[in-house]
């Protein structure tokens, strides 16, 4: 009996053996490297921004003061008071629109236009200027206005200009940007205006806080050019007023979906 018993043991031992070695064999497939990450800032944006600015320079207008002489009748264009006004300064915001690309993990460029309302302003003075009369001798012209600094405003500014960045972490992004530049030059007495061009350049940081939002904050400074508009008397209203000016401000933006091209990540 036990000679039996044995007997089936040792055959069901066999047995088992054959049949395993005849399964399929399973090996561990291998590992993939994992799909580079998407392009978080590729596409189109919209947003708003608010700030402030401030001049660089002097707004002096240094321009020229139509007079007729008290002695003769005869018509002067002398300097502007050189000692009048101060520095422009006020609030600025509106809106930009752009667009991103991504290159790699880290290299974002771009092309984006802003425009912007301002409450820039320059102070008055109505110091008065006495000069000799180049028309009589001994006579002199007292030039009432514009002999002082009347005071200048930067009523709307707009830009046009590239940004290049570098992503420091996939979500937070340095850059710098400059391009074209104009705006619109008021006079605050002659209510006068011209629309000057120029330049901008500056740089900020954006922070991609949500898939499609993204808070920056900006610094530009811009330059526009010192030319005027031919008033009464042939002068020029605005003329050697050079606008320099600083702008700091914060803004946030939306991001599209649609205008960029988003990997496809391959399912295995």
């Amino acid at each position: 009996m036990k000679k039996l018993a044995l007997t089936v043991a040792t055959l069901a031992l066999t047995v088992g053996g054959a049949v395993a070695a005849d399964l399929p064999s399973r090996k561990a497939a291998p590992m993939l490297p994992p799909p580079p990450p998407a392009p978080l800032w590729t596409g189109f944006y919209v947003g708003l921004n608010v700030g402030g600015g401030w001049t660089a320079n002097s707004v002096n207008p240094n321009q020229l003061t139509p007079y007729v002489s008290t002695a003769n009748g005869s018509l002067s264009l002398l300097p502007g008071n050189g000692n009048g006004g101060g520095n422009a300064g006020g609030v600025v915001g509106g809106g930009q629109i752009g667009y991103n690309y991504q290159y790699g993990s880290n290299i974002v460029v771009g092309v984006e236009t802003d425009f912007q309302g301002t409450s820039m302003s320059s102070g008055g003075n109505a110091n008065y200027i006495i000069y000799s009369d180049p028309n009589v001798a001994g006579a002199f012209l007292y030039p009432l206005a514009p002999g002082g600094n009347l005071g200048v405003s930067l009523s709307w500014l707009g830009t046009v200009r590239g940004r290049a960045g570098f992503l420091i972490t996939p979500t937070l992004l340095v850059y710098g940007t400059g391009g074209f530049a104009y705006g619109e030059v008021s006079g605050n007495a002659s209510n006068l205006s011209n629309t000057r061009t120029g330049w901008t350049a500056g740089g900020g940081v954006e922070w991609l806080f949500m898939p499609n939002w993204s808070a920056k904050a900006e610094y530009l400074y811009t330059d526009l050019n010192s030319g005027g508009a031919t008033g009464a008397f042939g002068y020029q209203v605005g003329y050697h007023r050079h606008p320099q000016f600083n702008i700091v401000r914060a803004g946030v933006n939306y991001h599209f979906n649609w205008g960029g091209s988003a990997p496809v990540i391959a399912k295995y």
